[in-house]
């Protein structure tokens, strides 16, 4: 292997911005700040979501990123900070990385992901029945 996911992480963390969950948290409420939740549904069935945030599985971001794509979701051409995350911040440092050399600008991603949010008592929430994301 040439290279694997720990040097692809630590590339990719060393050429973008990441929160703590502390300075994370802070912005929850600041209307200029969306949070882009990247974890599989199932994820968020089990484990709880972040209130307020934007469900874009991962498989799906680039598509959903690109205003050319005919799977653009318009969120993402808001002018807003995006600040990613992930179980374990691993996912989100790939994906904030590719965002932002796909040229969103404005990005980052929580260290230590959805798990170190739930750990340090930030909000949780249960996910809705229905997928009910801006």
């Amino acid at each position: 292997m040439k290279k694997g996911y720990k040097q692809l992480v630590d590339e990719a963390s060393a050429q973008i911005t990441t929160y703590s969950v502390a300075e994370a948290q802070a912005k929850l409420t600041d209307p200029h700040v969306q949070f882009i939740d990247i974890r599989d549904v199932r994820e968020l069935e089990r484990e709880g979501i972040v209130p307020g945030a934007f469900h874009a599985p991962r498989g799906m971001i680039e598509f959903w990123i690109d205003p050319d794509s005919p799977y653009f979701k318009p969120v993402f051409g808001e002018r807003k900070e995006f600040i990613f995350f992930c179980a374990a911040g691993w996912r989100s440092a790939l994906t904030t990385k590719t965002v932002q050399d796909m040229g969103l600008e404005n990005v980052a991603h929580i260290d230590g992901g959805f798990s170190a949010w739930k750990a340090a008592g930030a909000p949780v929430a249960t996910k809705p029945a229905k997928n009910e994301s801006k």
